[in-house]
């Protein structure tokens, strides 16, 4: 089995994205374990087929993670079982949102295990994709709302590993609310650089991501030598006693000389909710991205809608960012 590195043909800010025409490409199917919805992928290419591992679930809304698999990046073929399901405490009610990168023959998977209380940033690791190794959670007493909106325990989500040292060591950014970064020796036991009031990347005021950000996808080495990742950001509004959140996603980029800033980020989303299903879903107004790959001479990210479908966006290196509208 061989991984294809998606560190190749990148400049930053990555893009255009286009919402492909035909999306969603996975629906929720059947009475089973992904009957209601289906989304928040993660991405890999593998023997020349794109690999997505993604959350879905029925109506308990107890999450699992499944595998399907593609000849062309849009059609897919998914396994009937899940590969990750919840058995612990920590995770009784979800195994949600992964993460992957695959390092010296072993994928490290990074996903949400949820207890209706606490959200958790848990680590697995596996050779073949489908038996996997828990190693729990990570950051138990971590607050990665600290400096936006405090929980008063410990809660983190989203961890994205560095597929390659820098500074001697292996690396993590991590975070929903604020992003943070944490180092390893061994790829398992991960320690973050600072205390959770000390975040490197905060919200915007008056920005598309003004109330919280997050990290969303594997990073992507440019030709220029940054460091680039999706990120997600949202913004909150009460309307009455009910909040409504709008999920859209950025870029950030982080110089590997110096990996505990981020030096850069686009001050527009490249990916907001447009369609029907964008728009209306367990949880309305999101396009919430964790996947991106490089394949077959084209960039493809891949994201949720509104928490119940699966969607690509793709991206054309021959069509850089300055002939947008241009005509060129």
């Amino acid at each position: 089995m061989t991984t294809v590195s998606i560190f190749e043909h990148a400049t930053f800010p990555l893009g255009p994205f286009e919402p492909y025409e035909h999306n969603p490409i996975l629906r929720p199917v059947g009475d089973t374990w992904e009957s209601a919805n289906l989304y928040n992928p993660a991405a890999l290419v593998v023997d020349d087929k794109v690999v997505l591992l993604y959350r879905a679930h029925a109506a308990d809304i107890v999450s699992h993670i499944g595998i399907a698999t593609s000849d062309d990046g849009f059609h897919f073929e998914r396994e009937a079982a899940p590969i990750l399901s919840p058995e612990h405490d920590y995770e009784r009610f979800g195994c949600e949102d992964p993460r992957v990168v695959f390092i010296d023959g072993t994928y490290y998977l990074t996903y949400t295990g949820w207890d209706r209380h606490q959200a958790r940033l848990c680590l697995a690791t596996s050779t073949n994709l489908r038996s996997w190794t828990k190693h729990g959670p990570l950051f138990e007493d971590f607050d990665t709302f600290a400096t936006v909106a405090p929980w008063g325990h410990g809660w983190s989500k989203a961890g994205v590993i560095v597929p390659f040292m820098m500074q001697g060591t292996w690396w993590m950014y991590f975070g929903e609310g604020a992003i943070y970064w944490a180092t390893s020796d061994d790829l398992i036991h991960w320690t973050p650089g600072t205390r959770d009031t000390e975040p490197m990347y905060t919200p915007t005021p008056w920005s598309f991501d003004r109330d919280l950000v997050e990290i969303g996808t594997s990073p992507v080495l440019t030709d220029g030598g940054l460091l680039v990742m999706l990120t997600n950001g949202a913004i909150r509004r009460w309307r009455g006693d009910r909040m409504d959140v709008d999920y859209r996603c950025g870029q950030i980029a982080i110089d590997p000389s110096n990996p505990r800033k981020v030096m850069a980020r686009t001050q527009e989303p490249w990916l907001e909710p447009q369609s029907f299903e964008e728009k209306h879903g367990l949880v309305s107004n999101v396009t919430f991205v964790e996947g991106l790959v490089f394949f077959k001479g084209r960039w493809l990210a891949y994201y949720g809608q509104s928490d119940t479908t699966l969607a690509v966006a793709i991206h054309d290196p021959a069509q850089p960012w300055s002939t947008v509208g241009s005509g060129g």
